[in-house]
């Protein structure tokens, strides 16, 4: 139990042909809410830190070590893991603070570029016995990066996994991140052919935009790792927003602060057990409400 290696569970997941849920930490409180909902649902999780979040901090090592406490005292296991960073230092500082895997996100770069960057990243993980994910096709979203159409070759997939040595890989199959609508279609003959090409497991940024049914088709596809931020933020903001219109008064932010991390506690814990089991579980009252925020 307690913080696990991400390659275990990884490869758990891999050889059981289930997914498991990488959510992402915005703060202190979301930490906690995510292991909650993990412990609640019996299943590991893995907790991811993005470039953007470290930034917020002001740092990644005060959220980091936050997290990894947090992990250390779960009683199911939990994985730390960076994501999308496009900083290689920022990577290696990863490496060096304990974290489980990272993300080295060379997606903008020309592609020559991008091998060379994460294969440089790749050796200084391994040496350290960190687990590498990386990505290629671009997923759209954020920043104005969409391209509609984007899709992972699965040719220059197996080259790119060569080339690298990466341990997974995020794959562009019409997933975009920060999406407030769970309408995304995903191209599930394409997960299949990417699985089939690849030894390694596939990845999914931008689930929030996709729809539970299509998520346990991509899972039964050949996906293993669901990345979700966005949705499970609307959540917390929902829930602090109901509690503050119903509290007029409060002024004490750890009571709106807690309602915000019960809510990502159930839903949390809710996915996790629709990506472990295939099967649909109702959501709470929470997912009805329209999220108007990016994460």
């Amino acid at each position: 139990m307690t913080l696990t290696p991400t390659r275990t569970l990884m490869q758990a997941a891999s050889a059981a042909g289930t997914g498991i849920g990488a959510f992402n930490v915005i703060h202190l409180e979301t930490a906690e809410a995510l292991v909650a909902g993990a412990e609640r649902a019996g299943l590991p999780v893995i907790l991811q830190i993005s470039q953007n979040c470290a930034t917020y901090h002001g740092a990644l090592s005060p959220i980091a070590l936050a997290s990894l406490a947090i992990a250390t005292a779960a009683s199911v296991p939990v994985a730390v893991h960076l994501d999308h960073a496009e900083d290689e230092n920022l990577a290696l500082q990863a490496v060096d603070l304990g974290f489980g895997s990272v993300m080295y996100d060379g997606a903008h770069l020309p592609y020559a570029e991008n091998v060379a960057a994460t294969a440089r990243v790749t050796a200084y993980a391994h040496a350290a016995g960190v687990f590498v994910e990386a990505e290629l096709g671009k997923i759209g979203g954020k920043d104005g990066a969409h391209a509609p159409g984007v899709r992972t070759d699965p040719a220059e997939a197996v080259s790119f996994v060569s080339a690298t040595g990466v341990d997974a890989l995020a794959v562009a199959v019409g997933s975009s991140h920060a999406m407030t609508q769970r309408d995304a279609a995903l191209d599930l003959t394409l997960i299949a052919q990417l699985r089939a090409a690849l030894a390694v497991p596939l990845v999914l940024h931008g689930s929030s935009g996709v729809a539970d049914a299509q998520l346990v088709d991509a899972i039964q596809a050949g996906m293993t790792k669901i990345n979700v931020s966005t949705h499970l933020n609307g959540f917390f903001t929902a829930a602090i927003r109901r509690y503050l219109a119903e509290h007029e008064a409060v002024v004490d932010s750890r009571k709106y602060l807690a309602a915000g991390r019960d809510a990502v506690t159930g839903e949390a814990a809710r996915l996790l057990s629709l990506f472990a089991s295939g099967i649909p579980i109702a959501a709470g009252a929470d997912a009805t409400l329209a999220v108007d925020i990016k994460g």
